[in-house]
């Protein structure tokens, strides 16, 4: 009777026991990373443009500035527009053509819903399916098999960032399957994490260093003398 090595022996039981850990210890934390209970099971827009999927992750992270200094980020974001704010070596590897810029660029403030972008030269279009000012975008792929939520909800003076994933995985084969849970989920939430926080960071710059254009309600009225003199 043929035996295996030790050595294959002993790598198959350290891959088993890793998917193990990482479905019970990990998972939680690599889907829902940043993200509260309460925004885990929030029913966010877009959720029902993909109503069964087998894989769903709800991301968050507080970005100190007001939505409307965070939604200009979020309009611009995309492959020969204002980049993804994570890693863009890794990004272009992959053949996207993304650099992230860190400013607000004028000719990409304008979206409409239908406006659709390709993630490389043969991967999905995603199209915008909702458009809510400072509220929420989502984008959704052309196949029907994800859908991107990015939702901007008020917390006194800061918001909170959400972003939910859902991803349908029809009928790929079980290696495909495997390959994406123990793979692409960590890998999804390493570049994930790097976007949000590029966001937080733009934002709050950007905010920090921008003149408030709003009279603060105790500033002494103008007197005529100034007033002549402006």
């Amino acid at each position: 009777m043929n035996r295996l090595p030790l050595g294959v022996l002993g790598a198959g039981s350290a891959i088993a026991a890793g998917a193990v850990s990482y479905s019970t210890l990990a998972r939680d934390r690599c889907l829902h990373w940043g993200s509260t209970p309460d925004e885990v099971s929030r029913a966010m827009p877009g959720d029902l443009l993909l109503a069964q999927p087998e894989i769903v992750t709800t991301r968050a992270v507080t970005i100190d500035a007001p939505s409307g200094a965070i939604w200009p980020w979020l309009v611009q974001m995309g492959p020969d527009r204002g980049g993804v704010y994570t890693y863009d070596w890794i990004e272009n590897l992959l053949g996207l053509h993304v650099h992230s810029t860190e400013r607000i660029l004028p000719q990409f403030q304008h979206l409409e819903v239908g406006d659709g972008q390709r993630l490389g030269s043969s991967g999905p279009v995603l199209r915008v399916a909702v458009l809510d000012p400072e509220h929420a975008l989502v984008l959704a792929s052309d196949d029907g098999h994800w859908s991107w939520a990015f939702g901007l909800y008020p917390d006194g003076p800061s918001a909170r960032l959400v972003s939910r994933n859902r991803i349908a995985l029809g009928d790929t084969a079980l290696p495909s399957r495997l390959a994406y849970k123990y793979l692409m989920e960590p890998g999804s939430l390493v570049m994930e994490r790097k976007m949000l926080l590029g966001i937080k960071h733009r934002a709050e710059h950007l905010h920090a260093t921008t003149p408030d254009p709003t009279p603060r309600a105790d500033a002494p009225d103008p007197s005529p003398v100034e007033t002549l003199s402006r």
